[in-house]
């Protein structure tokens, strides 16, 4: 039997300027619980600073903080009634990890929770890509996170669904028909 964090925690991933935020924003716009993607919150801070755990300068300095930031966001959210939606997390960091370093994705995960079994992945875009003072990455690499992604949430045996490209009400809508169908 799942667990609450199993059975109401989603994760939304996929590629970066797939639309993952806007998303998000979107069902939270419907009165759904939602926590930001963890990257974008380092990214700023880090600047703001003149930090060097950015993923274009410390890629490992980088998924450390973001792991320890979404373990700190699913603390706080792990008692929320109803469905949680999250704009990256612990799988994207971990992933992130393994990439910089060769640490295994399962032993960073090791210990953390398990979410929702099916994973909603945003794919490729080109038309709606855009780099920004927080996203560096050219579209190709984008491109090669997204199947690094992909393939690590099938391995942990997640149930990925790759979303279409359509206009985000429409999104939303397909993730949340999925979910409560069930």
């Amino acid at each position: 039997m799942q667990n609450n964090s199993e059975r109401y925690h989603v994760i939304l991933s996929g590629c970066s300027g797939g639309g993952k935020s806007t998303l998000l924003a979107e069902l939270q716009r419907r009165g759904y619980e939602t926590v930001e993607e963890p990257g974008r919150r380092i990214v700023a801070e880090e600047i703001l600073r003149g930090g060097r755990a950015l993923p274009w300068v410390d890629l490992e300095a980088f998924a450390r903080r973001a792991i320890e930031m979404a373990a700190s966001d699913h603390e706080r959210v792990k008692n929320a009634r109803g469905l949680v939606f999250y704009d990256r997390g612990l799988v994207d960091a971990a992933v992130a990890l393994e990439h910089a370093t060769g640490i295994p994705v399962s032993r960073t995960l090791n210990k953390q929770p398990r979410f929702h079994q099916q994973v909603f992945l945003v794919p490729p875009w080109p038309e709606i890509y855009r780099t920004d003072g927080e996203r560096h990455q050219d579209f190709e690499e984008g491109v090669r996170e997204y199947q690094r992604l992909l393939n690590a949430f099938r391995k942990l045996q997640y149930t990925t669904t790759i979303l279409p490209k359509v206009d985000v009400k429409e999104r939303a809508q397909l993730v949340l028909t999925s979910l409560l169908s069930r």
